[in-house]
């Protein structure tokens, strides 16, 4: 059980990645847990085994598969029940820890929907200690249950188990060929005969974009001319975070435009310029690379700014990288990059350095505090 039932490396390597998490949880519970993947991959022995640990302890705990929880709140209703409705949903709405069991799975009905949400957002309020598996991607909920589930501020989220085949990400920027090789490890901090300024712009990038991956909380920035790294970064956090279990979405802009226009002009009943949209729009986690280097018609303004609005005022993690000055960007996008409330920008001062002779970044231990002023200086 320690590695889970796959021999894939990246996968046992996921799952135990889970198993520790669950054992930290189940000795001091808070916040919220949420394990997702595919059926019989060990998701519901793992919180079962947290409920047992936290009980013999002496710590309460409410294990429910959602589908037959349900079902009692609905029988609750009847006259006969032995415990009126108002009562259960209230015992189950402020217990100590709740387990929901196989969330997404359940009918979807308007009233399933809305009771759901009902117990969700108070505990997501109160941030009551709440642990979920998933035998679907948190992009398939609906949306009032993505964006509680996928709050990283008081959410992990990990994946036991991915197929060779799948990737978290619906677009696949992750996974091109030299994005693919894009990592922390790979990452290299300089040149033969890069200054030392730039030198240390790079360590200090690679610091932020480090601690950002340990705990992705609103947005990281990351300015730069072409070739400074900033591209590599990025990659590199969405790497670490779809090891983690994240549903990463990586978009090249000029490329994400172009898919929404091909969408828009051929959409139908089907809907699938909305589908395309919301999946970028509502990302747990998006990556926008090349942000300013695309056309600024109106209607590629408009798109992004909705893009960017959403993401700002729910604070989704989102990595954003840009090639030109600020002062060429629209001053709506501008003011919520500068906001440090939600986010941090960081200026990479350092050349193209691609054909250079490279010294390979060393590791950086995790755990420091990363910046939160608008702009990073030396």
């Amino acid at each position: 059980m320690a590695k889970g039932r796959s021999l894939d490396p990246s996968n046992q390597q996921r799952f135990e990645q889970a198993v520790q998490a669950a054992k930290e949880f189940a000795e001091s519970p808070g916040g919220w847990l949420v394990f997702w993947g595919p059926s019989g991959c060990g998701k519901t022995h793992l919180v079962a085994a947290v409920a047992n640990r936290c009980l013999e302890r002496g710590y309460p705990a409410f294990f429910v598969v959602v589908a037959d929880l349900l079902d009692r709140l609905r029988a609750a209703y009847s006259p006969e029940s032995d415990l009126p409705y108002d009562e259960l949903f209230e015992q189950v709405r402020n217990a100590p820890l709740v387990i929901l069991d196989d969330l997404g799975s359940h009918s979807s009905t308007p009233w399933a929907q809305e009771k759901l949400f009902q117990l969700i957002n108070h505990r997501y309020n109160l941030q009551l200690p709440t642990v979920f598996t998933l035998g679907v991607p948190l992009d398939d909920l609906d949306e009032r249950l993505r964006t509680r589930l996928g709050d990283a501020s008081l959410a992990r989220t990990f994946l036991l188990e991915q197929s060779s085949e799948g990737r978290t990400g619906a677009f696949g920027g992750l996974t091109l060929p030299v994005i693919r090789g894009m990592t922390f490890e790979s990452f290299h901090l300089g040149g033969v005969g890069l200054p030392a300024d730039a030198e240390r712009s790079l360590r200090n990038a690679f610091r932020a974009a480090r601690n950002y991956a340990e705990s992705p909380d609103g947005w990281l920035v990351l300015l730069g001319r072409t070739g400074c790294g900033k591209t590599h970064l990025s990659a590199s956090v969405g790497h670490y975070l779809e090891a983690k279990g994240y549903a990463v979405e990586f978009c090249v802009v000029p490329d994400l435009l172009e898919m929404l226009r091909s969408a828009f002009r051929d959409d139908s009943a089907t809907g699938h310029f909305d589908q395309v949209f919301e999946a970028v729009r509502t990302a747990p986690v998006l990556i926008l690379d090349d942000l300013g280097v695309h056309s600024a018609t109106a209607w590629a303004q408009e798109k992004l700014f909705q893009i960017l609005n959403f993401r700002y005022n729910a604070k989704l993690p989102t990595v954003i990288t840009v090639g030109c000055p600020l002062e060429e960007l629209p001053e709506s996008w501008v003011s919520r990059m500068y906001d440090d409330k939600v986010g941090m920008i960081f200026e990479i001062e350092a050349p193209d350095y691609r054909g250079l002779p490279r010294r390979q970044a060393r590791p950086e231990p995790s755990g420091r505090g990363r910046p939160r002023k608008g702009r990073y200086t030396n």
